[in-house]
């Protein structure tokens, strides 16, 4: 962040660290006036090509709930090199990674972890990553910024639809969003795929300001959504927050039940008004079941690129890697169950979440 956004941070958890955490809010301190000078460095070398920039052809987003399978998806799509997308150093330092990230990639990998904390997938600053980082970062509103002070009330929550949002606003948030992949795509010059889950209730939003953007939408068993989603936010909560995290379970998990209605009222909201072309959805279930085909699928229902030049990858990766992906199991109790088919209800009969094969308590999670 640069000094404004991060102040405005501190400012928004009313500057409640806890003093375990001041390390890091010191450390955060120090790096902001030079995330400052080398966005001035940038914007003397870079201004007239970003001004220039155009995409390379219109981006496809990733979009689903946490836990749902677009961090998996979205590293099997950007294997193929004909596309790319943000990455960790991208989405972390979004206002001078133009001049800075090759210095980043050579000399302080150490900085990071070589797994993510949540799932144990590889983490690096090349990695793909979720654009809502950058956003945040960019000192934009976002339900992340939740993560600094898990103790206090969520905050932004209405910038998972839009809906409350004024018009003035929304136009700033998309058009820095629009800003931020153009010069993504200064870097790469190659199309992007983008994902975050925080833009599956802004399709209708996003569809506009991207006239032929695709969106892939992974769904997958709530009863596995639930409990790794809560592990999720526990995990970041842990290795990423300004204040040592309360513990209140209650609270997390109504933070959880609370976002996915938000984000699929307006989902299924605007769904049926996206071009099937431009929209496909897929389950989790069927992409872990069987990689290749439902990469096949993908790739002809969007006709994103000819799928078979890159069929013996996809495949050799299915056969290697893939082989021995397993899943966590967990087993929900009866009236955790009944919550989420209260509160999920349509997402279950939607994605036929309520047939008998999925009735079992003994669920699965990453």
């Amino acid at each position: 962040m640069r000094p404004g956004g991060w102040l405005g941070l501190l400012r928004g958890g009313k500057f409640r660290l806890s003093p375990s955490r001041w390390p890091m809010a010191i450390s955060v301190s120090l790096a902001t006036p030079v995330n400052t000078i080398l966005a001035g460095v940038e914007s003397a070398f870079f201004a007239k090509k970003v001004r220039e920039a155009e995409f390379q052809s219109a981006p496809v987003f990733i979009i689903g709930h946490w836990r749902s399978g677009t961090t998996l998806l979205h590293e099997l799509l950007v294997r193929d090199e004909r596309f790319s997308s943000p990455s960790t150093f991208q989405c972390f330092a979004p206002s001078h990674f133009l001049v800075s990230e090759w210095f980043f990639r050579k000399f302080f990998k150490w900085l990071l972890p070589g797994k993510r904390p949540m799932d144990n997938m590889a983490a690096g600053w090349d990695r793909p990553q979720e654009d809502e980082f950058a956003l945040m970062n960019l000192g934009l509103p976002s339900p992340y910024r939740r993560i600094a002070f898990p103790n206090e009330p969520p905050v932004d929550l209405d910038y998972l639809t839009f809906w409350n949002v004024d018009d003035a606003a929304r136009h700033q948030w998309l058009e820095t969003l629009r800003r931020f992949l153009l010069r993504v795509s200064v870097a790469t010059q190659r199309p992007l795929i983008v994902k975050s889950p925080t833009h599956t209730g802004r399709l209708a939003m996003l569809a506009r300001q991207f006239p032929d953007a695709k969106f892939i939408h992974l769904t997958r068993d709530p009863r596995s959504l639930f409990p790794s989603t809560c592990r999720l936010w526990r995990s970041l909560d842990e290795a990423q927050a300004l204040q040592s995290p309360n513990g209140d379970e209650p609270a997390m998990q109504e933070y959880v039940l609370d976002c996915f209605q938000r984000m699929y009222e307006a989902y299924f909201d605007a769904c049926e008004q996206v071009p099937s072309q431009r929209l496909i959805e897929m389950r989790y279930e069927d992409l872990v079941a069987d990689p290749v085909e439902s990469l096949r699928h993908i790739y002809d229902t969007l006709r994103l690129a000819d799928f078979d030049s890159v069929e013996e990858d996809f495949c050799r990766w299915a056969e290697t890697e893939h082989r021995g992906y397993q899943t966590n199991r967990h087993r929900l109790d009866a009236a955790t169950e009944k919550v989420l088919l209260d509160r999920w209800g349509e997402y279950f009969r939607r994605y036929g979440y309520d047939r008998p094969e999925h009735e079992s308590h003994n669920v699965e999670t990453t």
